[in-house]
């Protein structure tokens, strides 16, 4: 099984590139406990997509700390690289976002793979629950999204972006983006829109499980939407919203599975002592070593 784990982002809120900032005891990055629960629950192929200037340290950084029994691979998200010949804005400087990130590993990834973000700590419960995905259910229409109950989502600095699931019988029916999440006086609400939530809404923090088919109706789905982007120089393409159109075309289903785990991040800077308190704990609790590896 293959972890891709996109690490390229700017940490626009956050003020770095929070994907390596040492939060653990050891000075581990948020990313490593991932890799690590990854490991201890069967995945055996670490994919990491991120920036050019990141690549090589990135490499060096996990192979001296990974056992070599534990492929690795570190893919560049180039602006240029788009399929079918599509040519780039010239005056685009950002990455084209998640689906795009994705579909730029296409050439290391030939198997089942789970995705996650970086800058986000999963916990043990959730790879637990990957796992067991993938070895019970080998139908290559069939996907998974590792869900978390919204409450758990949620900064006390700011707001948050979450894809709130609609979920019947254990399959995901839709996401709904909602781009100004905050929680005041007990009331959870998209800032926005005015829509109330419920604190027991699952959410996606996307921890998808998929197909090495996804390649291919990623190449279909982003040659689709980079012609119809408002803004070429900025406007980004989504793996949620690339997912839901397979979804609401009957090509794939979505199992939406619990992932038993409670999630943190770093989404603002603020957010950087709790994390490593949890960290902390988890390695007082014995529910990592330290040093990790």
């Amino acid at each position: 099984m293959v972890l891709l784990i996109m690490a390229a982002g700017s940490g626009s809120r956050y003020g770095k590139l929070k994907q390596f900032d040492e939060l653990g005891p050891k000075g581990e990055f948020l990313m490593e406990f991932s890799i690590y629960d990854a490991i201890h629950n069967g995945f055996n192929h670490i994919v990491l997509i991120t920036k050019k200037e990141n690549k090589d340290f990135l490499h060096e950084y996990l192979r001296d700390k990974i056992d070599n029994s534990i492929k690795i691979d570190v893919v560049v998200q180039e602006i240029n690289n788009l399929p079918n010949n599509i040519i780039a804005d010239p005056n685009r400087q950002k990455p084209w976002g998640t689906a795009h990130a994705v579909w730029c590993a296409r050439n290391y990834i030939d198997t089942d793979f789970a995705i996650i973000n970086a800058d986000d700590y999963y916990g043990q419960n959730a790879f637990k629950n990957a796992s067991e995905f993938f070895k019970t259910s080998h139908d290559y229409t069939n996907y998974g999204l590792v869900s978390y109950r919204l409450k758990n989502t949620l900064s006390k600095f700011g707001s948050v972006s979450r894809g709130v699931c609609k979920v019947s019988n254990g399959k995901l029916i839709s996401i709904n983006e909602h781009l100004n999440i905050e929680k005041t006086n007990n009331i959870i609400k998209d800032q926005t829109t005015g829509n109330i939530l419920s604190e027991n809404d699952f959410v996606s923090m996307n921890f998808w499980l998929c197909r090495a088919n996804f390649f291919n109706y990623l190449e279909d789905y982003i040659s689709n939407e980079i012609k119809n982007l408002e803004d070429t120089k900025k406007s980004e393409i989504y793996i949620p919203y690339a997912a839901q159109k397979l979804l609401t075309t009957n090509i794939i289903s979505i199992d939406a599975i619990d992932s038993d785990s409670e999630w943190f991040g770093v989404t603002y800077k603020e957010d950087k002592e709790n994390s490593v308190e949890r960290l902390n704990s988890f390695t007082e609790e014995g529910i990592y070593p330290s040093p990790l590896w």
